[in-house]
């Protein structure tokens, strides 16, 4: 999936002389936390998030001051070190950017101009739509050597069954880099057969593996 499948194309975006009351006025109107700040020619020149609102303007209590305040513009709160990204971008490269920069959006640029926005909430949404995680079904987690062909294998048991494999994730495992983890989400509520024949094929079913059942 690319950045562009997933991005919000209608941007709230200031200009650096627009003052910081207007940007918190935008916050509240579009019930967002950051503003992309942007010259004439659409470019992306700064960000600037509700906290830097926060830490840019003086306690409530203080009326004089914080009228004041409220006429500066942007340009002297807002962040100008941006990290963008661009619309055929990998979504799971921009979580990434997210991760390693501790970043909480991401403005997309193309031909240097501004067409959209990521935020964690997009990604969010977007690893719930991924995974299956808002569609009823099973998941089912096994442990596997690390080799060519083990997933068709794995899968095609449960295709025996019939169950409709919702998504697929594979994780390494971190006591033995000789195998590997694989979470299947399954669109069934009773996944029992499955798991059986799972462990009858001497695959280590780690979720779900309850008492009483065999292993």
């Amino acid at each position: 999936m690319i950045v562009e499948e997933i991005m919000n194309t209608e941007v709230a975006a200031l200009k650096p002389d627009d003052t910081i009351e207007s940007a918190i006025l935008l916050m509240r109107d579009k019930k967002i936390k950051h503003i992309p700040i942007t010259n004439d020619q659409s470019e992306v020149v700064g960000i600037v998030s509700d906290r830097d609102v926060k830490d840019g303007t003086p306690s409530i209590f203080d009326d004089e001051a914080s009228q004041e305040e409220l006429k500066k513009p942007l340009r002297l709160i807002m962040k100008t070190d941006v990290i963008t990204g661009h619309p055929l971008d990998f979504v799971e490269e921009v979580a990434a950017l997210f991760y390693e920069h501790h970043i909480s959006c991401l403005p997309v640029v193309s031909d240097n101009k501004l067409i959209g926005i990521i935020t964690e909430t997009d990604l969010l949404h977007t690893l719930i739509q991924l995974t299956g995680a808002n569609q009823p079904g099973s998941q089912i987690e096994v442990k596997v050597p690390h080799r060519a062909g083990i997933l068709y294998d794995v899968a095609g048991i449960i295709r025996r069954h019939n169950s409709n494999i919702l998504s697929v994730l594979v994780y390494p495992d971190k006591k033995d880099e000789a195998y590997k983890i694989l979470v299947f989400r399954v669109r069934t509520m009773n996944p029992m057969n499955v798991i059986e024949d799972l462990k009858k094929e001497g695959y280590d079913v780690l979720w779900p593996n309850m008492p009483g059942m065999s292993t």
